[in-house]
């Protein structure tokens, strides 16, 4: 158990960028940093409740940078202990595609709100708002109390609820942790929604496919013992993110991709399964069986270890909705980031759990035979394309002569494992460590040519686009990344959407982080994202305010979004 373990911790704790910038200073949010980077909700956030005439005035400034949401306004009157019913004029805001809330009207700088239609005896007012900082931090909802006297003109403030410094936590009132709850229902989808990808499905399938041939347990025994595999790692991921993070790393979901030797490592780590899988060779008796041959043990430790194993290999993915949630994480104490990652890993075996606690479809799978080597094997080729795909992105990050080095590192790989088959057991051993080696010394070096995916980002290329009267589409992404490719080929990049941002002015820019680039990991932080896709439209307008897209794009989307 404890190989594996360190293999796990291995796979997700690689170094978010290339060796020359390895004693860089990170610019990143850091998970769980306790030092206070924002203003208190008291200096972000002031009000003042005035008399104009016999309406009340509420008058709201915000600090610059900060904002507050017009839905979140809750104004509510009692006379004698019994609610009664005051009429209130809001400003018009303006629309901001927000992290937390979707598209919803926002106020820059402040705002009033009109109170009218107030009763004649002395009465109680409480006055509830939230805001949220463009750098990442949304506040809890605030609430005050006033004790109102309109014979007199009086107006005091009696009770109003304390001021946290702090982000979302997890005590307190049901609408304080609106936010909260809403982002761990986004992690969960996001956890789900990996069981879809091409390096998940596979393991979820073999799981699904040991129920039938199980001699040890209930499939709802089983189905607990994966979940509880999965969701631990999740954890454990979380954890090891968070003490590199306090180190002083940038890294985040994702962000190990951009080490060319750590792709090289996964994508062997692939290429074996898939050969495992092809029953090329069986894996047993040694330290290797960290992998597959633990995952398909019968008993609980099989059920266990196929959750971890989803896990490591759900690293090159990122699905719809984590953006946000992972994102959320980065600017939260280390608790609501283990909470998180805790319901990613929720989400992802709820599947499987979810099958096990309705057996009726195990019943209509067939009985155990020769059909389930046959499917064993199929899932082999989805493993044996995304090994090749991520040959593909070293080469991409490297140049030619990285990926020529990943292809023959398999095939020493391959090599060892066919003597381990013949009894060569230490000369196999050596091949393979030998390789695998080989392969980060070659890569965790800068490549000698030049690449295709360059990533470098000019964040004043923004600035001065909008001066020159342009409207501004940036696409942040990278060429591991599953979710932008298929928005890039089914949207942004048809005949449609081209025309529309020719049509309507718009220069479509991109930024590329491949590779590790500070300039976007830095625009990341500034709209706590800390993973991509990313869209953000800036208005030709420099008064106006920029719009974040959501992870999934469609062509509707967009043009309406132009049209506006």
């Amino acid at each position: 158990m404890k190989p594996f373990l360190l293999l796990v911790i291995l796979l997700f704790a690689g170094p978010a960028y290339s060796a020359d910038d390895f004693f860089a200073a990170p610019k990143a949010v850091a998970f769980g940093d306790s030092a206070p980077t924002f203003l208190p909700v008291e200096e972000a956030y002031q009000s003042q409740l005035l008399w104009n005439e016999q309406d009340l005035l509420l008058n709201w400034t915000a600090a610059d940078g900060y904002y507050l949401y017009k839905e979140r306004f809750a104004i509510k009157a009692s006379l004698n202990g019994k609610p009664v019913d005051i009429a209130t004029e809001f400003e018009a805001g303006k629309l901001k595609q927000d992290p937390n809330f979707g598209e919803t009207e926002v106020y820059y700088y402040g705002t009033s709100i009109t109170l009218s239609q107030l009763p004649t005896s002395p009465f109680t007012l409480s006055i509830t708002s939230q805001g949220c900082a463009d750098a990442g931090l949304c506040y809890p909802p605030q609430t005050q109390h006033y004790r109102i006297d309109p014979q007199q003109r009086l107006i005091d403030e009696t009770d109003s609820a304390s001021a946290s410094n702090g982000a979302l936590t997890l005590s307190g009132e049901v609408e304080s942790n609106h936010a909260l709850w809403l982002i761990l229902v986004f992690a969960a989808l996001g956890g789900a929604i990996l069981n879809l990808m091409p390096c998940v499905f596979p393991v979820l399938g073999l799981k699904v496919l040991s129920f039938t041939n199980t001699n040890k347990g209930s499939p709802l025994q089983h189905g607990l013992v994966y979940s509880i595999g999965v969701v631990s790692s999740f954890v454990l991921v979380a954890g090891v993110l968070i003490a590199l993070q306090q180190a002083g790393q940038a890294i985040g979901w994702g962000f190990q991709l951009q080490t060319p030797w750590f792709v090289a490592l996964l994508a062997s780590l692939f290429f074996v399964l898939a050969l495992n899988l092809f029953g090329l060779f069986e894996i047993g008796g040694s330290w290797m069986n960290v992998g597959s041959d633990l995952s398909r043990d019968k008993g609980y430790r099989g059920s266990f270890f196929t959750g971890v194993l989803a896990t490591v290999v759900a690293s090159p993915c990122t699905a719809p909705f984590m953006g946000t949630a992972v994102g959320f994480a980065a600017s939260q104490p280390a608790i609501i980031a283990l909470l998180v990652f805790a319901f990613i890993g929720v989400g992802m075996a709820l599947p499987v759990l979810l099958l096990t606690l309705f057996p009726a479809g195990l019943r209509k799978l067939p009985k155990p035979g020769n059909w389930m080597i046959t499917l064993r094997q199929l899932l082999g080729f989805p493993l044996l394309a995304t090994a090749i795909w991520l040959a593909w992105v070293i080469g991409r990050q490297t140049g030619a002569n990285g990926m020529a080095i990943t292809l023959i590192a398999w095939l020493l790989i391959g090599f060892g494992l066919w003597l381990r088959g013949h009894g060569k057991k230490i000369l196999a051993a050596l091949i393979i460590i030998t390789s695998l080696a080989g392969l980060v010394i070659s890569l965790n070096s800068p490549p000698r040519e030049p690449t295709l995916a360059s990533g470098q980002f000019d964040k004043s290329e923004i600035q001065r686009l909008r001066e020159s009267g342009q409207n501004v589409f940036l696409d942040v992404t990278a060429d591991w990344c599953i979710t932008c490719a298929a928005n890039e080929t089914l949207v942004l990049n048809t005949k449609t959407i081209r025309d529309a941002f020719t049509q309507h002015n718009v220069h479509y820019l991109i930024a590329d982080w491949t590779r590790y680039d500070p300039a976007i990991t830095e625009l990341l932080a500034d709209y706590q994202r800390n993973g991509i896709p990313l869209y953000i439209y800036y208005p030709a307008d420099l008064s106006a305010t920029e719009i974040m897209l959501p992870q999934v794009l469609t062509k509707s989307m967009i043009i309406e979004l132009l049209n506006r």
